[in-house]
């Protein structure tokens, strides 16, 4: 039996893998949405459809994070962050709720639990929204590891974007530090003793993402939050979906040096690796400026920088200029951190 008969974890990678995997089974006989809508064979960041002159958008996720409680958060916060950053990927930043489903192991501690719901609680009222509805099981001990959560969400915007919109010339901006969530995790996971802090970015970025919106409108050609597969993996698919090349300069990237020490100590590429609390732009060159500095006036957004442009050289390519040469960005094909997000 090959290993395509199997499901392995580099199937959840959020890599070409899973895409293939989604594509094959999931979305196999998946209709078209109509009215140039959004739907699970455009794999976005979530779907769309038109309702007179605005779209609803909606998206769900589910969250097997491990460990369950890390540095800068947990479980409950990354729930409700993912689901709302999602929305907000695709312009629409005003929740109007949530749907939450608990998967609880028995044996689990109450006291967690409410941990959770807390964390919950508290990223709703940053997000502006409230869970409105749910659902709670409980599994045998031994069936599931702790707990599982699956969020959705829904929200209007009336200007849909897509991550597909990259054009030659858009400029690509990153609104804070990269690898932050991966490597608080993995540090957490394993006790690793690593100099300086490892903190996990995850956070609802809606009010920044309106104000990138408020601040370019249309010129917001695409958006996408680079989570499982990160930066490397969001801008690989943003550019072989909008059929254009991206340069990255690699001296632009910010990393903070905890993280950039943890990269090169366990040679793990930080381009690699999870976020929660960032988002990738392709903005038009006339209002990138504009843009970049509505991002760093939101307290979410102080380290924004620009990365790189979009280029006509190799569609569908993401290549690094390192200052001594360039080499090219690949997505990863399998799970170099399993249990992140």
């Amino acid at each position: 039996m090959n290993r395509d008969e199997r499901i392995g974890l580099r199937h959840g990678a959020g890599g070409p893998a899973m895409r293939e995997l989604v594509r094959s089974v999931f979305a196999r006989n998946a209709a078209e949405v109509g009215d140039d809508g959004v739907g699970l064979v455009q794999l976005d960041d979530g779907a769309a459809i038109r309702i007179g002159e605005r779209w609803l958008v909606y998206t769900t996720d589910s969250h097997v994070v491990k460990p369950i409680f890390f540095e800068g958060g947990d479980i409950g916060r990354l729930a409700i962050s993912g689901t709302v950053n999602d929305l907000a990927m695709m312009g629409a930043t005003e929740p109007l709720g949530l749907a939450c489903a608990i998967v609880v192991e028995e044996g689990f501690e109450r006291a967690s639990l409410i941990r959770i719901q807390e964390s919950i609680e508290q990223a709703c009222s940053e997000a502006g929204t409230a869970i409105q509805t749910g659902d709670t099981k409980v599994m045998g001990r031994g069936e599931v590891d702790g707990v599982v959560i699956t969020t959705t969400g829904l929200g209007f915007t009336e200007m849909l974007v897509r991550d597909d919109g990259l054009r030659p010339g858009d400029e690509i901006l990153v609104t804070g530090s990269i690898g932050d969530h991966g490597f608080a995790v993995l540090a957490e996971r394993h006790a690793l003793e690593l100099r300086g802090e490892l903190r996990s970015d995850v956070a609802p970025l809606n009010g920044l993402v309106a104000r990138a919106l408020d601040a370019g409108g249309e010129a917001v050609a695409a958006m996408k939050d680079p989570t499982r597969g990160g930066v490397a993996g969001a801008l690989c698919e943003m550019a072989a979906k909008s059929g254009v090349g991206i340069l990255l300069e690699e001296e632009t990237l910010p990393v903070r040096p905890a993280v950039r020490a943890a990269s090169e100590l366990l040679g793990i590429d930080v381009l690699h690796v999870a976020n929660e609390g960032k988002a990738v732009l392709g903005v038009q060159p006339q209002e990138a400026k504009r843009v970049l500095e509505a991002l760093r006036a939101h307290p979410l957004g102080r380290d924004a920088r620009r990365i790189g442009r979009c280029t006509e050289e190799s569609p569908g390519r993401v290549v690094l200029d390192t200052g001594f040469g360039r080499r090219l960005v690949a997505e990863s094909d399998g799970e170099l951190l399993p249990r992140i997000c």
